[in-house]
């Protein structure tokens, strides 16, 4: 036998072995859906535990009215503008100060550790509850948000001074809202 029809059937036999129909694989573990049903679980018993614990903080505060967001946070106004009508929009910039506290009331970040804030609105990544807060502030005002933890950084904190699943308290003064020009657009 030669070379040539040596190399011939070696090519014949890899080529009839790479041609085979390959059967597919079953998943070696198979789930029943436990892991989803309690992860919801966990997650409807924190967040009605979370709940409980602003829901504690609302009716200790006789001498404020807290409003129910439709997003599942709660806000009280420390200063109202009445006066004013401009509401922040998409492309805004809101310029603001803020302070984040525990529910326990203890000072997580200052004001001045976070410093005056630029935000071009809905088109910069903020927390959750501040993005849509935010919309709901008029230049001068001064609002205290209480946000349960799915409304501030979540299961992840914030990787330096908040933990995970944080509710959280912030004050918030809206200093000024420029409305958006063509210069001051920004697209993400």
């Amino acid at each position: 036998m030669n070379i040539r029809s040596l190399l011939t059937i070696l090519f014949l036999g890899i080529l009839f072995t790479s041609c085979s129909k390959q059967q597919a694989r079953k998943p070696v573990s198979q789930t029943s859906g436990t892991f989803i049903q309690e992860s919801i679980d966990r997650n409807k018993k924190l967040i009605a535990e979370e709940e409980q614990l602003i829901e504690n903080i609302i009716s200790n505060d006789t001498l404020k009215e807290y409003i129910a967001s439709s997003k599942g946070y709660w806000y009280k106004y420390d200063v109202k503008t009445e006066n004013d009508t401009i509401l922040p929009k998409r492309g805004d910039i809101a310029y603001f100060n803020y302070e984040i506290r525990d529910l326990k009331n203890k000072i997580i970040y200052t004001q001045e550790e976070l410093q005056p804030q630029e935000y071009f609105v809905d088109k910069e990544n903020i927390m959750m509850g501040l993005r849509d807060g935010i919309k709901l502030m008029k230049k001068g005002e001064t609002i205290t948000f209480l946000f349960p933890s799915h409304m501030a950084f979540g299961y992840h904190g914030d990787n330096e001074k908040i933990g995970s699943n944080e509710p959280l308290i912030c004050i918030v003064t809206i200093n000024e809202i420029k409305k958006e020009t063509p210069k001051t657009e920004r697209t993400n």
